[in-house]
């Protein structure tokens, strides 16, 4: 067992929440019971999540995703889904904590650093949210995708617009397509984002620069399951990633 307060105070001083201006709150967002031994980590705070956090008498589910202001509204209005995936944290007495762009950006357990150990880019400086590094050696842009692809286990997206072999890469995870033009500015030649936009295709092809688009979902699933790990043992409790599968 351990304290909810506890846990959620040292990822927030861990996550350095203070210094991110947020569409959420990062840190509780629902309060349930004290003490927690189980805790499912997700991406996305959804129906489903929750029945599998209550299939595993979770005490704390902990997401990227969680409650945004834009879902809540202003005035707030909880009606809907968002009204039943409340009724069932507190039916159940479950914990929700959040932790967004936090989780984006950690140097060493978040979303864009580890997408950047997984595909070789070494070399990194700060990006945005995200990451600027090198490879090794350049890589034909075919088989580089092609790494992505295996990587992250996804359908992928691609533009090639830009030199035939990678070696300056850009990585934003999530909704981050329209910083390809400062990452052109930046001398990139290869952006990896978490979308793309209609409107971008064009522009991307204008600008020179090749673009992967590997989903939103599977570019934001390492730092959850990262920051489930590091919980685990910190607080010597049982943490279980839960996948969702998502192509978007």
């Amino acid at each position: 067992m351990a304290d909810r307060n506890k846990i959620i105070q040292f990822l927030e001083d861990y996550l350095k929440v203070v210094d991110f201006l947020d569409g959420c709150k990062n840190g509780l967002q629902v309060e349930g019971r004290e003490e927690v031994e189980r805790i499912v980590t997700g991406v996305t705070f959804s129906q489903k999540l929750l029945e599998k956090a209550i299939e595993k008498q979770a005490d704390m589910i902990m997401v990227h995703h969680g409650l945004f202001g834009k879902q809540v509204g202003d005035p707030p209005q909880l009606k809907g889904f968002l009204k039943n995936r409340l009724k069932t944290l507190f039916q159940y007495d479950i914990n929700l904590a959040g932790f967004h762009l936090p989780l984006d950006a950690h140097p060493k357990i978040g979303n864009n650093v580890s997408l950047a150990q997984e595909f070789g880019v070494k070399n990194l400086e700060e990006f945005d949210i995200g990451f600027i590094g090198e490879l090794e050696e350049p890589m034909d842009f075919s088989n580089f995708s092609q790494k992505v692809k295996e990587k992250l286990k996804t359908d992928i997206y691609t533009i090639n617009a830009g030199p035939d072999k990678v070696y300056k890469v850009g990585i934003i995870s999530g909704g981050s397509s329209p910083n390809f033009k400062v990452a052109a500015e930046q001398g990139v030649d290869t952006y990896i984002a978490g979308d793309i936009r209609e409107s971008e295709v064009r522009a991307i092809e204008e600008t020179g620069i090749n673009f992967i688009n590997a989903g939103h979902y599977n570019t934001e699933k390492l730092g959850i399951y990262n920051l489930g790990e590091l919980i685990k043992e910190k607080f010597n409790v049982e943490v279980e990633f839960v996948d969702i599968p998502c192509d978007i």
